[in-house]
């Protein structure tokens, strides 16, 4: 009996599905290494940031940079260490040179955070953040420690859909100074502190959440 694929659309549907993926992560990959890319140069450019980030810079000069350079580090570490979790050799010394990082990043994040900051409920959206990202580290630790690898999972991905936050941050505020030309600037900029790292760390709770309820319920 000859196949035909015609019969079978979903043959014909996997390799235009595989393309599509293969392009939205190569984008994704691209936009997040190119913020990673101009975070790591920031410290370089002082001149050019906005006049609440100059006056940080100003303050704290070494810890800005730490920060900035840090966080650009982990935007490219952290994936990386997640995508060669199934390669224990690569994997070990990367998730801890990230772990390390991220330890760096998330303290440095609190005086940048709070030193002259744009309102109060911003200062403490970004102070959040940081609180966040080094809680699920120390659990991410903890558990694997302990030979729990599928907890240990679930706190890297959630500990990365919070470091996200650092991208939609930059991108709600293009889209504000676009559309909104200006107008509550300091209302949004607290509102974007809080928003930009809390909704995808929800939905990633909620997708493992699924996740672990269909491998329970399953025979």
């Amino acid at each position: 009996m000859m196949f035909n694929s015609r019969s079978n659309p979903d043959i014909n549907r996997k390799p235009l599905a595989r393309l599509l993926s293969a392009v939205v992560l190569a984008a994704i990959a691209g936009f997040v290494i190119a913020t990673a890319y101009k975070a790591l140069l920031a410290p370089l450019h002082v001149d050019d940031f906005p006049e609440e980030l100059a006056v940080k810079a100003e303050l704290l000069p070494v810890t800005f940079t730490l920060h900035m350079v840090s966080g650009a580090l982990a935007l490219v570490l952290v994936p990386l260490a997640i995508l060669l979790s199934g390669a224990p050799r690569w994997h070990r010394p990367l998730a801890r040179i990230a772990a390390l990082d991220v330890v760096l990043a998330g303290v440095t994040a609190f005086p940048v955070a709070l030193v002259a900051p744009v309102t109060r409920w911003s200062a403490w959206g970004f102070a959040a953040q940081g609180v966040v990202w080094l809680v699920l580290l120390g659990l991410g630790l903890r558990h694997i420690r302990a030979g729990r690898t599928e907890a240990h999972r679930a706190c890297m991905l959630l500990m990365a859909a919070t470091m996200t936050g650092a991208i939609f941050f930059r991108v709600y505020l293009a889209l504000w100074a676009i559309f909104a030309q200006g107008r509550h600037y300091e209302l949004f900029y607290a509102v974007d502190a809080w928003v930009a790292w809390s909704v995808p760390l929800g939905l990633t709770a909620l997708v493992l959440r699924q996740q672990g309820n269909r491998r329970n319920s399953a025979p």
